[in-house]
């Protein structure tokens, strides 16, 4: 029995066991205890080997979340889980580790080429759409289509807001409330000509300042000669001036 005891504590004393948690006492030790066996550095054996037992436990406890997260990740690995086995080794959770490693990074590699893949296309795109020709281009380009769509943004809002349209109104509406407001200024104006030359007829407008033309510059040279004769600059003042020459 000792001999097993003392095996043990050469294997627990070896570099390549784990720490100890409960060390031996170093205190004097009674002849009773070493006629049982105890006070030879074995006091610590029996907590150590219950320790060691919880960690297989915790172990093999481990080993299934592991399992659960691999099949979770990698639901094409058919691989028996080996669960109900009796003894768990850190190799099979390393693989197990390994290989959910070894597919998030083919996962981030494939993402970081689909992701150049898409900005190239995104490019190549937005150069056929405005007319780039190089690379170099580009950025100017985008530089000119934003301050054009921030004047063609605040046009907008200003033609909603004169027009007294809903902010939610298509650009449609806005030139179709134009085109309408166009139509009724001219109509005005064409009614406001009719009745200042007294004709609904457009001939007779058209003769009427044919007659204007013929008649306007000698009537101004006219009146430029009798503001010259009588020496005044109204010609208000005309009729009173040639009033008093009687």
């Amino acid at each position: 029995f000792l001999k097993v005891l003392s095996h043990i504590d050469s294997i627990l004393q070896s570099p390549r066991a784990p720490p100890l948690i409960f060390r031996p006492s170093k205190g004097p030790v009674q002849n009773d205890n070493k006629e049982n066996g105890q006070g030879c550095g074995f006091e610590h054996l029996p907590l150590t080997v219950e320790m060691w037992a919880d960690q297989l436990i915790a172990l093999k406890d481990l080993h299934r979340s592991l399992r659960k997260l691999s099949l979770e990740l990698l639901p094409w690995n058919t691989k028996d889980a080996q669960d109900n086995r009796e003894s768990i080794r850190v190799e099979d959770l390393q693989l197990i580790v390994d290989a959910i490693l070894e597919e998030l990074e083919h996962k981030e590699k494939n993402s970081q080429t689909q992701s150049l893949q898409t900005l190239s296309a995104i490019v190549s795109h937005f150069q056929k759409l405005f007319d780039v020709n190089s690379l170099n281009g580009v950025y100017p380009r985008m530089n000119e289509v934003y301050i054009k769509l921030g004047e063609m943004t605040n046009a907008m809002r200003n033609l909603h807001e004169l027009l007294e349209l809903d902010s939610s109104a298509p650009p449609t509406v806005v030139v179709n409330t134009v085109g309408k407001l166009c139509d009724i200024i001219n109509k005005n104006v064409t009614e406001q000509v009719q009745q200042l030359l007294g004709t609904q007829d457009i001939h007779s407008i058209i003769n009427k300042l044919e007659e204007h033309e013929c008649f306007f510059p000698p009537f101004q040279a006219l009146i430029q000669d009798l503001l010259c004769l009588l020496e005044i600059s109204n010609v208000d003042d005309i009729l009173p001036a040639v009033q008093n020459l009687k």
